[in-house]
């Protein structure tokens, strides 16, 4: 059965058996890392859709990440377990690497703009600086923080790989912009 109706009164159990309300900071953080997986579900959807190779392939690894972000959601929810290692942020790293070598240099901050895969990518990345920020003040483990960070990251990176595989120019932040 899908309702168990124990959370009518604003509580939740963690994989622990503890009962808290359910704005304690750990549900505020593991609920917006599952916001964040269904964000990357629409990534997917969308990257999917391409023909080109190249961005193909991220499709794995974004399916990669929504595996994670499940271990992180059970991590931050008291699960006993290990949930994300170092090699976890390690894969990430590596993965940013290998787009950047592809990518011209930046020379300005970029706005989060473009195509719907570009933009799911920015979406992706702000969420996961939110979830970042509550697992912080959730105290969570150091590890779970770097491997958000790096997230973000990945996320920016691959904003600007879809573009230039798909030849779209990036729109540079213009500080005197006005109409």
């Amino acid at each position: 059965m899908i309702y168990t109706k124990t959370g009518d009164k604003g509580t939740t159990s963690l994989a622990n058996g503890e009962r808290v309300p359910k704005t304690d900071l750990r549900i505020e953080a593991y609920g917006t890392v599952d916001e964040l997986n269904s964000w990357f579900g629409l990534l997917r959807a969308e990257v999917q859709k391409t023909d080109h190779f190249s961005i193909r392939v991220q499709n794995e690894q974004l399916e990669w990440i929504q595996n994670k972000l499940f271990n992180l959601g059970a991590a931050l929810s008291e699960a006993p377990g290990e949930w994300i290692t170092d090699a976890d942020v390690q894969q990430l790293e590596h993965w940013i690497d290998a787009m950047q070598t592809e990518l011209p240099k930046m020379k300005s901050f970029l706005l989060p703009a473009g195509s719907e895969a570009v933009c799911r990518c920015h979406l992706c990345r702000t969420v996961c600086r939110r979830a970042e920020r509550q697992m912080i003040r959730s105290h969570a483990q150091d590890v779970y923080l770097r491997f958000m960070n790096r997230l973000s990251d990945y996320c920016f990176v691959l904003a600007r790989f879809i573009a230039y595989q798909q030849n779209e120019q990036e729109i540079a932040w213009d500080k005197d912009f006005f109409v």
